[in-house]
């Protein structure tokens, strides 16, 4: 939504927004942008009788800004479909789907395009330290879009990307996500069918060659050419690894070696990542080795693995974890980077599906790369995270920010690595370990 606001900003509109709570970096994104921001929702927030009302997905029936918008006959629409109408119409979309991923390929394939002179639009829901901002207009012809399956809104329960028609789609893994609104991974397949219904013939799908997950949904119906990845394997486009981390990387493109990736990422999810974002690439006209030669200078993405500070010996990490499978592969690459040096892991179990304890096994198991796990509950959290403790015997659980920060300060004495690992602001943890861990190093 804060994206959206910046488009339309960009457009000329007069942007104003509600959200209940409205954190960095987005929140100055948007003010520095001259984006009005109101804290709460509110009849009065729409005393201006705005022209058009974009409702967002997380709002419902009986939110007051919603009630006001449906009594005051105002005229409302979803994002995603005022995107397609304003924004995508006459675009060759580039739209990058997926469980994982789809930020920081989303940002790799942009700085591609813009590398190579293609000053291209972009909506990514996350902000790519190459741009420092999370989208833009562009004046191109070609739009790169982080292609979400969640849905639209409450009037509208399709998934996101149906509205977005992609030229160019990246698939890149699919996995039981969303649980608050999808029963099952099936249901999931068939959202993910209904895009690729809408990718042209002429048009390219790319996806890793050994998802079975993806292959389902390919085979429930395709009618575009597909290019499948693969690591160390022999699909289309292959990646040799250099390092075992990910950190260094070849590309092989129908066999042919097309030149070296060497930068500061890490994990084979980055890998496969990078692979897709060449390939999508190519389908626009850009050589592989000019894509190459791209993401040696690509910078990440802000909260993915950001190293926010480094005190005394620790180095203290940002990683916007939402799935036990990213939590998995993130302390996995850090694990080959660092080898044997200590990794203490700090969850917030913030997205839905963690919060319904669908995913208790598996994101137990997703921390054993870790030397010692501190997991957050907070009082609203619905089931005992105690239950993880059965599967691995490195884990802790808190039931306050303080408790667990007087924890790390007592562990740092050890060195290492610390992750603190959450979708949300996390009660502002960042800042306040950083500023108790300098105070204890005295540099404050």
């Amino acid at each position: 939504m804060g994206g959206l606001a910046l488009i339309a900003r960009q457009l000329g509109y007069q942007v104003s927004g509600s959200d209940q709570n409205v954190y960095p970096p987005m929140s100055i994104q948007l003010e520095e942008q001259g984006i009005q921001l109101m804290e709460g929702y509110d009849a009065e927030n729409l005393a201006g009788n705005p022209d058009c009302v974009i409702i967002g997905n997380a709002l419902s029936r009986g939110n007051p800004e919603v009630e006001a918008v449906l009594n005051k006959g105002l005229k409302y629409m979803s994002g995603p479909q005022w995107l397609a109408e304003h924004v995508l119409q006459n675009k060759w979309v580039l739209g990058v789907a997926g469980t994982h991923g789809k930020t920081t390929t989303a940002s790799m394939l942009s700085w591609i395009l813009a590398y190579n002179g293609i000053k291209t639009g972009f909506l990514i829901g996350g902000i790519p330290l190459n741009f420092g901002i999370s989208a833009r207009l562009g004046d191109a012809d070609f739009f790169v879009i982080e292609a979400d399956e969640y849905d639209s809104a409450f009037f509208d329960k399709r998934s996101k990307f149906v509205h977005y028609r992609p030229r160019t789609a990246i698939l890149n893994n699919l996995e039981f996500d969303h649980a608050d609104i999808f029963p099952d991974l099936e249901a999931i397949k068939k959202q993910f069918h209904h895009l690729v219904r809408t990718i042209p013939g002429t048009g390219l799908i790319i996806c890793p060659e050994s998802d079975e997950a993806i292959n389902d949904v390919l085979t429930m119906g395709c009618w575009t050419p597909a290019q499948k990845t693969s690591i160390n394997g022999d699909a289309q486009w292959n990646a040799m690894m250099l390092k075992p981390d990910g950190c260094q990387f070849r590309v092989f493109f129908d066999g042919q070696a097309q030149g070296s990736v060497a930068w500061s990422l890490t994990g084979t999810h980055n890998v496969y990542n990078a692979l897709s974002a060449i390939a999508a690439a190519r389908h626009v006209g850009i050589c592989p080795l000019d894509s190459i030669t791209a993401l040696t200078q690509f910078k990440s993405v802000k909260r993915r693995m950001e190293v926010l500070a480094r005190l005394k010996g620790v180095t203290i990490y940002d990683d916007f974890a939402h799935h036990p499978t990213a939590i998995a592969t993130t302390l996995d690459g850090l694990r080959k980077q660092v080898g044997n040096e200590r990794i203490i892991a700090v969850v917030e179990p913030r997205s839905n599906t963690m919060r319904l304890g669908v995913h208790t096994k598996t994101l137990a198991e997703s921390l054993h790369q870790a030397d010692q796990a501190i997991i957050y509950q907070p009082e609203n959290m619905g089931w005992d995270l105690s239950a993880l403790k059965q599967y691995v015997d490195n884990i802790e659980i808190y039931n306050s920010l303080e408790a667990i920060i007087t924890r790390l300060q007592l562990e740092a004495r050890g060195g290492g690595h610390v992750v603190l690992m959450s979708n949300g602001s996390f009660g502002g943890i960042y800042q306040r370990l950083q500023a108790a861990l300098a105070e204890d190093a005295g540099e404050n």
